[in-house]
């Protein structure tokens, strides 16, 4: 390796697994292609398991083609927007693949958002059915006339259980908050009941890569919340590239945990669409907390387990640890947040598996990045290697543009086929985010003379609070609403178990008085939990640079210098 390496050398290649190609011969096939293959390959292998309840391939098939004909019957066309708001049940992944079967656009919500984040998604989308799980139906159905919806649609934990628990079920739901009734209200539906005896002939669609099939909401640094633009052939270019990483891992052969949500861009590729192209079995947690990820591994025993550093620690740290066989898990993927590396080693030791850690961006499907997972080298806080197809430059914060020296740090710049078409309706977020098919991604990087990259710092301010990115811009404006407040600025702090809490700095109008506990009952109905506000100081001024705007990152260094002087500050 000489001085003269370029970016455009890619060294990487070099230390790709055997196996891994640099470029891919893709199948022209959108999603629903792979799902009908895999139904056709292996008709009778269970494709989903939820609590015990299986679904096999064939049959998933057929609900996907059912709810497809409901969502035909109820109107919706190519191009229109149909919202999910559903955790890991069996009716997430069906309505998802039923809405890109009939070209409509998917609209992945977080059902931890609070109403007035989901209205806005709602509106920006234009979506026209929501479906949804009966817990939140009430406030859906209050919702539904500030939006675009027209029918509601919802299911319920208890849709799909084995024997006894369907019994069991209805007698203690309620009591433990697993189910709701649901008003009665016009255009309200139970997802069952939309595919009994659903004998639409469904519209012949023809599908293109360049078709849009979602839109996957994001925050930014102006606190928009924005709506990338994923097409078919995002979204399936995408699922080979996962699959051409792993070049060992055969179709029809692993069973995956599927405890990432398929709502973020992690769970929805990594998880969902790479088990429905690979032809493998998903058990599905849809509260992945460790208690229910440590029952799910000793019950159905999956061989390969994305997660997020927050759920390792949470399994490694939990009781149940000791009575649990953990040897079944082949393989790991760690994204969303940096892996102690502590934590790599005792999970890869309790295991027996490779834990490779990776990187990647919603506007990029997510992944860009990942270390070897066998047969090449790993390395200890690298974010590893572009993926096959996947070009990468360092280039200079102030121009933007410029390529720097390899090992010199700057912003990172990716070009490939999981790169996002654009922001739904922004079209200068969108010119000021692509620039030639470069996808300006806001962090800043380094790449070392093997062509591994290392995240360096984000020049976006986001926090990552257990593997949820939270956009400091939109805790700042829940406070700017509160009547009391003249300027607020929040900020990320170490967490011992979510990695990042959240810390507002608070600025009271003149003869104003409030407290902590006031400030976070005010956020509890206007921001998801893992948003909400742990600590609060208030102040009688902010730093600001001389043009006014306030100067976030001085808050941070001083609250990391106070803490540093003082670990129980």
């Amino acid at each position: 390796m000489t001085d003269h390496t370029t970016y455009q050398d890619k060294p990487w290649l070099a230390h790709y697994e055997k196996g891994v190609p640099e470029n891919i011969i893709y199948e022209e096939k959108c999603l629903p292609n792979f799902l009908e293959a895999s139904a056709q390959k292996f008709p009778d292998k269970t494709a989903l398991i939820f609590q015990g309840y299986t679904i096999s391939y064939a049959k998933l098939n057929e609900m996907v083609n059912a709810f497809a004909g409901c969502l035909t019957d109820f109107g919706i066309k190519k191009g229109e927007s149909v919202a999910v708001l559903l955790p890991n049940i069996i009716p997430c992944l069906a309505s998802y693949y039923a809405i890109l079967k009939i070209g409509g656009i998917a609209v992945m919500n977080n059902p931890l958002y609070s109403d007035r984040e989901l209205e806005h998604q709602f509106n920006n989308s234009e979506s026209k059915i929501l479906i949804t799980l009966d817990l939140l139906g009430n406030r859906m159905i209050d919702l539904r006339p500030k939006t675009k919806i027209k029918q509601i649609i919802y299911a319920s934990i208890g849709d799909y259980l084995p024997f006894p628990k369907n019994l069991l079920f209805p007698l203690v739901a309620k009591k433990k908050k697993l189910s709701a009734d649901v008003k009665s209200a016009k255009d309200v539906y139970k997802w069952k009941d939309t595919l009994k005896d659903r004998t639409t002939v469904l519209p012949k669609v023809d599908l293109s890569f360049n078709d849009i099939a979602m839109y996957q909401y994001t925050g930014g640094t102006t606190g928009i919340s924005k709506g990338v633009i994923l097409t078919h052939g995002n979204l399936s270019k995408q699922v080979q590239q996962i699959a051409s990483w792993f070049p060992d891992f055969e179709k029809g052969k692993e069973v995956m945990l599927s405890a990432l949500p398929y709502f973020h861009v992690f769970g929805l590729s990594g998880v969902m669409n790479f088990s429905v192209f690979m032809g493998w079995s998903q058990i599905l947690v849809p509260k992945p907390q460790p208690e229910a990820l440590l029952e799910a591994i000793r019950k159905f025993k999956p061989t390969f387990a994305p997660l997020v550093p927050t759920m390792y620690i949470g399994i490694l740290n939990h009781p149940d640890i000791d009575k649990t066989d953990l040897t079944s898990i082949k393989g790991c993927f760690s994204g969303s947040a940096p892996l102690p590396v502590e934590v790599l080693h005792e999970f890869e030791k309790k295991t027996g598996a490779v834990i490779v850690e990776g990187f990647g961006l919603t506007e990029t499907s997510p992944v860009t990045h990942c270390n070897p997972f066998a047969g090449g080298k790993r390395k200890i806080g690298s974010v590893g290697l572009p993926v096959s197809d996947t070009k990468c430059r360092i280039v200079a914060l102030d121009d933007r543009k410029t390529d720097i020296p390899v090992g010199e740090t700057g912003e990172l710049l990716i070009k490939g086929p999981q790169v996002m078409k654009g922001y739904w309706n922004m079209p200068d977020e969108t010119a000021e985010t692509l620039t030639d098919g470069w996808l300006h991604t806001g962090d800043i990087a380094k790449m070392d003379e093997d062509g591994y990259f290392y995240i360096v710092d984000r020049i976006k301010d986001m926090i990552i609070s257990g593997g949820y990115n939270v956009y400091p811009r939109d805790i700042d404006e829940v406070f700017y609403d509160h009547p009391k407040v003249q300027e607020a600025c929040s900020i990320g702090i170490p967490h011992p178990t979510r990695g990042e809490a959240i810390k507002v700095f608070v600025v009271l109008k003149e003869g104003e008085t409030a407290t902590k506990e006031d400030f976070i009952s005010y956020c509890e109905t206007r921001l998801a939990k893992y948003k909400l506000p742990t600590e609060i100081e208030f102040r009688t001024d902010l730093p600001k640079t001389n043009v006014g705007k306030i100067l976030r990152k001085e808050l941070r260094a001083g609250e990391m210098e106070k803490r540093k002087s003082d670990p129980n500050s």
